[in-house]
């Protein structure tokens, strides 16, 4: 894949890291908003297509299913293509299959269509530590996790108010096209600004030994591990799969507050499809704990904290408020739900960005991506878990059991990392 090279000058970008930070903020928006647009038009594409809530469901692990095996591959693909190229790849793929998510005529095509868009989405959070890992240095790394982690969070805010806006124009179908270009003007701009740090002819001098003083960051040029290199070193690290085991307790909360909490809202506490919007208010309060979980542990840092002890600081804290969403079915009212779920959201979003950034802390960039995709499809196996439960779950219990499991996995996962978790990945 190639494009015109920028122009050789003397003009410099300032603070070019963060330029980059920003791209990586964009491309989570972009994939959160075309993973909520499913869920929050279920209500409206369900009646239309006579789609059950077990085809719903079905669709929801389609994508989940695609999203596992995905981790495992896009994790390498960015190791072996590096970041530039990989990222591009990941975007155009996801915006592609979103945009013919509004051909769906059914459960069964809208199935597939959501899981190529799952192929294709694990990609985004495979390749961005990666870019965290190489271009900016410890201190600033928990900022930048956050800065793109934040990403998801805005992307779920704004697309009940981008999704319900555009489907009552221009119909359910214009939804997903028009979020599926947008993801192909991300690309471009991509392509043209991102270059290895080692070579790229914007960044100033002073900027790239700013970056490379505290760790090298790792040259696209660097020759490739082997796979069985790659995978025996991530295999036999006790660190990473207890992150990966981790994820898979905890992930499953932030996954059912973006596919079923809408529904919940509409068929326990009586919500209208146009109310579903007031959903951005529960993800605002994750765009918090996104960003200030990498300012915490930063400050952390600057007092003297190692940069694994600081992340398990802020970890700790989250693990201590997330298990307050088994108090949501116990709440009066819609103001109430809304209020708890905003504090667990906040503890997930600040836990998310800590136990990534620990990933990034103690494993070399060269492998990075690899074992991000690893750690990853614990997430999504999580997600598939519970996904499959809670249609069962709902139809002989109801809504509530689900809120109730929120109050032992964070503290478990925790538990799990602080015991087993501390020894770095090293490559020889």
């Amino acid at each position: 894949m190639t494009t015109p090279a920028l122009p050789v000058s003397r003009f410099r970008i300032p603070h070019l890291r963060w330029v980059i930070g920003v791209m990586l903020l964009f491309a989570s928006i972009l994939n959160y908003v075309d993973r909520q647009a499913l869920s929050i038009l279920a209500p409206t594409i369900q009646n239309e297509l006579k789609i059950t809530d077990g085809e719903y469901a079905n669709i929801v692990s389609a994508f989940l299913v695609a999203y596992t095996i995905a981790f495992l591959l896009s994790g390498r693909i960015a190791d072996l293509l590096g970041t530039r190229v990989g990222l591009a790849l990941f975007v155009g793929w996801w915006s592609l299959a979103n945009a013919l998510t509004g051909l769906a005529r059914g459960a069964f095509s809208m199935g597939v269509f959501r899981f190529f868009l799952g192929l294709g989405e694990a990609g985004g959070y495979t390749t961005s530590p990666k870019v965290v890992a190489e271009w900016f240095p410890p201190k600033e790394r928990g900022i930048a996790v956050g800065l793109y982690s934040v990403g998801g969070a805005v992307g779920a805010t704004i697309a009940p108010l981008l999704v319900i806006g555009l489907a009552a124009r221009f119909g359910w179908q214009a939804v997903f096209l028009v979020t599926g270009l947008m993801g192909f003007v991300f690309v471009a701009f991509w392509l043209i600004l991102f270059r290895p740090l080692q070579t790229h002819p914007l960044l100033s001098e002073k900027e790239r030994e700013l970056i490379l003083h505290d760790r090298p960051a790792v040259s696209e040029d660097v020759p490739k591990l082997s796979g069985r290199v790659v995978w025996g070193k991530i295999i036999r690290s006790p660190v990473v799969w207890v992150i990966m085991l981790g994820r898979l307790l905890t992930d499953p909360v932030w996954y059912f507050y973006q596919f079923w909490m809408p529904k919940y809202l509409h068929s326990e506490r009586g919500f209208e499809q146009h109310e579903l919007a007031s959903m951005w208010v529960i993800f605002l309060a994750a765009d918090v704990g996104f960003l200030i979980s990498g300012f915490i542990s930063a400050r952390f840092i600057k007092r003297g904290s190692a940069p694994g002890a600081a992340r398990l600081r802020v970890m700790r804290f989250c693990a201590i408020l997330a298990p307050a969403g088994l108090l949501v079915p116990f709440m009066p009212g819609s103001a109430t739900v809304f209020t708890v779920s905003m504090i667990v959201v906040l503890a997930h979003a600040a836990w998310l960005t800590s136990i990534t950034t620990y990933a990034v802390d103690l494993i070399p960039a060269r492998i990075l991506g690899t074992a991000i995709g690893f750690m990853g499809a614990g997430s999504a196996l999580g997600g598939i878990a519970m996904n499959q439960a809670v249609p069962w779950v709902v139809s002989h219990f109801s809504y509530n059991p689900c809120f109730y499991a929120m109050l032992v996995v964070h503290p478990l996962a925790y538990t799990l990392i602080h015991l087993f978790g501390r020894k770095p990945v090293e490559i020889d």
